[in-house]
């Protein structure tokens, strides 16, 4: 059985004030082409499918177009719910549009049922997962023992999945979004001190997990032999600098049969989609940039000049009207930072060690003491710490 995986659409997301909705409507039309090309059995959309929970009238129209193209070619879509989308308007029509083949995310209950498919090896069972967090989780269990169980992110996944009833024999193929432990970020995704961390093993026994939430494509876990079994597709266009290097694909999986170790056989590969504009930074001193010299030698590069561009000055003074002079050359320019001696001692750097590893409190108590240079004291933790309690607690 042939999947076609992708994720984070974030349809109606603009970036530097420049609308993507234009870029979007071309990548969707290139998935809408491999999916024909391709010919798979289901295309698995794991998440983020908007940039908002309340999407504009366009972006809406634009995933109505899209998934209206999709029915057409026969292929069943499923459509998960991811942390910038609603629930509830992801969910809306679901019970209706599962006549065309296009399967929407319920908001999460505790509750699952999933969709059946059907190949010359035997069924395949289609589970989805909305984005959640513990307290939801915590909100759909019957018993205070099985609330207490719920500390964390992983132990909330791992009952949620608990509440998946396997039938015996049958393949299980996962669409979820999380941040799974040890997953290579960008600076586009929502993570804050490492606290929505998922463990990998909570996945166990599922043939195939279809993630969304990080931008990179990736594989976080694999069997013993070596086999990609949890894997983010990564987003169809960058949405960020950050992102400028990495190469964006869809993900196609073919299933086959189930193997002595009680998972099926899997084929994982990359289809690489190009994208309207690319994204990248130019460096270096103004004069430079707007050469015919160097812009010369970008066009023989295959770089586009209309391209996504952001530019990093190394002149030491301001250059004026700088912006308007080089969108005369860089059209889709998104963004002007200078690197200078100027600018490099303006820099502040907040504590040492990795962000993700440190505990919201930890993050605040360093800042705190960058720009006040003191400690926080005993009550201002306790006021502090009461407040982050608060937020996490209404997530």
């Amino acid at each position: 059985m042939k999947f076609l995986h992708t994720a984070d659409l974030h349809i109606g997301k603009s970036i530097c004030e420049h609308s993507m909705l234009d870029e979007q409507r071309h990548i969707l039309a290139s998935i809408l082409e491999a999916v024909r090309g391709e010919k798979p059995d289901a295309l698995l959309i794991a998440g983020d499918v908007y940039d908002k929970s309340v999407p504009s009238a366009e972006a809406v129209a634009v995933l109505d177009d899209f998934l209206v193209r999709l029915s057409e070619t026969g292929t069943k879509v499923f459509v998960l719910s991811g942390n910038h989308d609603s629930a509830e308007r992801i969910a809306f029509g679901g019970r209706l549009m599962e006549n065309r083949g296009v399967y929407m995310s319920s908001v999460y209950s505790g509750e699952f049922a999933p969709v059946t498919l059907q190949d010359e090896f035997g069924e395949v069972d289609v589970w989805m997962l909305p984005f959640v967090r513990p307290a939801m989780v915590r909100a759909c269990l019957g018993s205070a023992e099985e609330r207490d169980q719920v500390t964390d992110y992983t132990s909330a996944m791992r009952m949620a999945i608990a509440q998946m009833h396997f039938t015996p024999g049958r393949r299980n193929v996962l669409l979820a979004h999380q941040f799974v432990t040890g997953a290579e970020r960008s600076d586009s995704e929502e993570n804050v001190g490492g606290l929505d961390n998922v463990d990998a093993s909570v996945f166990d026994g599922f043939d195939y997990v279809a993630l969304g939430h990080i931008h990179k494509p990736q594989n976080v876990a694999k069997d013993t032999a070596g086999n990609a079994r949890v894997r983010y597709s990564g987003t169809p266009l960058k949405y960020s600098l950050s992102e400028a290097g990495h190469k964006k694909s869809l993900t196609m999986v073919e299933l086959a049969g189930k193997s002595a170790d009680g998972l099926a056989g899997i084929e994982v590969r990359e289809i690489p989609l190009t994208p309207k504009h690319d994204v990248r930074e130019i460096k270096g001193a103004f004069a430079e940039l707007v050469s015919p010299e160097f812009q010369r030698w970008q066009l023989a590069e295959g770089l586009e000049l209309d391209d996504f561009v952001y530019v990093k000055l190394t002149d030491e003074n301001d250059v004026p009207d700088a912006v308007l002079k080089l969108r005369g050359i860089y059209p889709n320019l998104m963004m002007l930072d200078y690197d200078n001696e100027r600018t490099r001692n303006q820099h502040v750097t907040v504590g040492d060690g990795k962000v993700e590893q440190k505990t919201p409190m930890e993050l605040f108590g360093e800042f705190f003491s960058d720009m006040t240079k003191r400690e926080l004291n005993e009550e201002e933790c306790e006021f502090v710490q009461d407040i982050i309690d608060g937020i996490w607690e209404e997530k």
